[in-house]
């Protein structure tokens, strides 16, 4: 008897090829682990596309799928994974793809997406009512499903724990944010310590919390208008331990407190105060990453001061405290 879970991947004409092949890395190195532990597989992999054969991602690499959807089994499949690309569109619009999503949905255990995939899987209907994310690019377009509740800063919204259906149908953020999904799924299925042994064999950080945001705020698109706040933006990181107040700020800008938060609102999307606390959690993560300092000092050097405030920005942006990232994510870790 074959008990081994069936993680099954949807592949159509230009899909992302790193949606599929990231993801499904992650079960087959999962298998790779066991194996070295002297345990059998506990995955199976498998492709699916309109018909069995090769398809081609928009990279204009083929990949070989292993049957027809139509032709499975839903209750054979433990997982089902459907990625983004530019054939997105056209998948949107593939009705029989669509209604067989729906009625397969009750039978599969977890069901989700990667990427743009969240795009096919709204218009099925399944998300309706539903906490979800995409890439950062196709945010403003899964948000013409108006039934759905977009949230355009997470990296995923897989929750085994949540008991909100949120570990039957998730999403997942951009590309990458494929893989963080994939070890979610592995942690959920075989523990942590599995999980942790497939990261580091992949050289990856266990594992981006659901909740981390998509992309860093020092990353930020550079001001095209207005000279004076690009110099400030060039500042900030380096006098993060200084007075950041929204006056002190506008002094160093030589603008008026309102000016420059009219400033900051049309060219970053976000207020001063907002912009500055992004920027010291990025450089909070980036010295606990590093196992640079102590929890402590990171908080002073970073300007949060007390550990305390520290600790109260990691939840509302990462939820995830200090310790906790610095224990998954740095190379070594300093308690004091």
């Amino acid at each position: 008897m074959d008990d081994r879970k069936c993680i099954a991947a949807l592949i159509y004409p230009d899909f992302m090829s790193l949606d599929v092949v990231g993801p499904l890395q992650v079960f087959a190195s999962a298998n790779v682990e066991r194996n070295r532990q002297g345990l059998s597989d506990a995955y199976r992999l498998l492709m699916l596309a309109d018909q069995a054969g090769p398809v081609n991602s928009s990279a204009g690499m083929r990949l070989i799928a292993d049957a027809a959807w139509c032709d499975v089994n839903p209750a054979s499949l433990d997982t089902l994974l459907i990625p983004g690309g530019f054939g997105e569109t056209r998948q949107c619009e593939n009705q029989p793809l669509l209604s067989w999503l729906q009625q397969a949905e009750p039978h599969i255990r977890r069901l989700g997406s990667v990427c743009s995939g969240a795009l096919i899987l709204a218009r099925t209907g399944l998300l309706d009512g539903r906490r979800v994310t995409t890439h950062w690019a196709d945010i403003d377009t899964l948000r013409q499903h108006h039934e759905l509740l977009v949230d355009s800063d997470c990296l995923h919204t897989y929750d085994p724990t949540a008991g909100d259906g949120s570990e039957h149908l998730f999403t997942s953020a951009g590309v990458t944010a494929g893989i963080d999904l994939a070890l979610a799924l592995v942690e959920a299925d075989l523990g942590r310590s599995m999980a942790l042994a497939v990261a580091r064999r992949l050289v990856m950080f266990l594992r981006r919390p659901g909740g981390q945001a998509q992309f860093s705020a020092l990353l930020a698109p550079e001001p095209s208008r207005t000279p004076r706040l690009a110099e400030l933006l060039e500042w900030i990181p380096s006098n993060l331990g200084s007075d950041l107040s929204l006056e002190a700020l506008a002094s160093k800008a030589q603008m008026t407190p309102r000016t420059l938060s009219r400033v900051f609102a049309r060219e970053l999307g976000t207020g001063p105060a907002g912009y500055v606390e992004r920027v010291r959690l990025e450089a909070a993560r980036s010295l606990l990453q590093d196992a640079q300092a102590s929890i402590s000092t990171v908080a002073r050097l970073t300007g949060f001061g007390h550990p305390e405030n520290l600790r109260r920005v990691f939840h509302k942006h990462l939820s995830i405290s200090p310790q906790q990232y610095a224990e998954r994510f740095g190379r070594e870790f300093h308690h004091a």
